[in-house]
């Protein structure tokens, strides 16, 4: 799926920002250059740099890889910092399928086994529009696992990391160090919760009042 529409200007504010979270990205060049994510989840990226582009970095998925466009003249630490957010445009973009329950409960299936080895077995997998203040509840004993429905079009790391969150509640009740314990094995679990941390800032921040016609 390309994103071209969505390509995004480079602010000049945010020339000597770093990068949130794409590593192994080193360009020496203009041109192409193949890197990839320190994360084995997501898939090699590739960044062309271009003197033609002046203001603007774009992506786009190409076959197995994740193509991103950017002006020649960008820092090293500006070209990471882009990866990062171009990365999560992307993947929320991708998400905005809704999943079904049924989808759901077989992606939660899937995780159990990549991370828990199977041993976390819902019993229902469901989302509901009942849970603003909390992204995901478990109830153990019915082995019933429900997601709010505010991260429906978040990106799949995010909802994957809530999903794990919960399953890791069949096995673990609390929230001791045997429970995180269980996270760590996903290796986006601090990024996750950053974004989720960040959406939660952004809704205590004052809404900014219209302007007022003359």
């Amino acid at each position: 799926m390309r994103w071209r529409k969505g390509a995004l200007p480079v602010p000049p504010s945010n020339r000597s920002c770093s990068n949130g979270g794409a590593a192994g990205l080193r360009p020496r060049r203009a041109g192409t250059v193949l890197g990839v994510s320190a994360d084995p989840q997501q898939r090699a990226v590739e960044v062309r740099r271009s003197a033609r582009r002046r203001r603007t970095v774009s992506a786009y998925r190409e076959g197995d890889r994740t193509v991103v466009l950017i002006p020649a003249r960008m820092s090293e630490a500006e070209e990471q910092r882009w990866v990062g957010v171009m990365l999560d445009k992307l993947a929320a973009q991708e998400s905005k399928r809704t999943l079904g329950d049924a989808e759901l409960t077989e992606r939660a299936e899937r995780l159990s086994e990549q991370y828990f080895g199977g041993r976390a077995r819902p019993r229902s997998v469901r989302w509901v529009t009942n849970q603003n203040t909390r992204w995901g509840s478990c109830t153990p004993a019915e082995g019933s696992i429900r997601l709010s429905h505010r991260l429906q079009g978040m990106p799949e790391y995010v909802v994957d990391y809530v999903l794990l969150h919960e399953l890791a509640h069949l096995l673990v009740p609390g929230h001791g160090p045997r429970f995180w314990e269980l996270l760590d094995a996903y290796p986006r679990t601090e990024r996750a919760r950053g974004y989720l941390e960040g959406v939660v800032a952004a809704e205590r921040l004052p809404k900014v009042p219209a302007a007022r016609e003359e």
